[in-house]
């Protein structure tokens, strides 16, 4: 007899049903589009009631708010998942790599994340602390960098600017501007020239 991704996960716990939602939801994003997400239809190919969603995520908004969070804890522990080295500016442009694959491997999560693809969602301000709570993780290792005089100036800005750097690159590759060989070229030299631009000044030679 199959059963359902519901009773799995009812199995395991709470939060394993949180996650088979959520799973059947993205699934249906990618598959047909925002059209899809109903509660309606993601009860249905969970095999759980309507109630049951209603009861973790207060409706169709808190399960979609639920999947931009989501993403971005996912994301947080692919970047935590990033060894920290003696030199920190391998460990920056690690990080940078670490960006990439994450938009490769949750592409659908990623455009939740940053390319608007339910319309008309906006994630409440709570919901913006978790997410930007991902990046304190650039700026500790472009801190980092600083401290050792590795970079030169504020850790903030620097890593800001990476991040709009990094974030473009990956965007236009997703989005076929290029394609996943010329980018395996083109993205490291883009996190070794970022590097090099916020180096600090070299002495005046005597």
């Amino acid at each position: 007899m199959t059963t359902t991704a519901y009773e799995r996960a009812q199995r395991i716990g709470q939060e394993a049903v949180r996650t088979a939602i959520l799973d059947e939801a993205i699934a249906l994003l990618t598959g047909e589009g925002p059209g899809a997400l109903t509660v309606r239809r993601i009860a249905t190919e969970a095999g759980c009631s309507t109630k049951v969603i209603y009861t973790l995520f207060s409706g169709k908004d808190g399960l979609v708010e639920a999947l931009w969070v989501e993403g971005f804890a996912r994301f947080a522990r692919a970047l935590g998942r990033v060894p920290s080295g003696p030199d920190p500016i391998v460990n920056l442009m690690t990080m940078g790599v670490a960006y990439r694959e994450y938009a490769h491997a949750e592409p659908s999560y990623y455009k939740i994340m940053f390319e608007n693809a339910i319309p008309g969602f906006t994630p409440s301000a709570e919901a913006r602390k978790v997410a930007m709570a991902a990046f304190t993780l650039l700026e500790s290792t472009c801190a980092a960098a600083v401290e050792t005089g590795a970079l030169a100036g504020d850790p903030r800005e620097i890593a800001d600017q990476i991040w709009m750097a990094v974030h473009g690159a990956v965007s236009l590759e997703l989005s076929g501007f290029f394609d996943r060989a010329r980018a395996d070229v083109l993205f490291p030299e883009l996190c070794r020239s970022m590097a090099r631009s916020f180096a600090p000044p070299r002495p005046p030679e005597r």
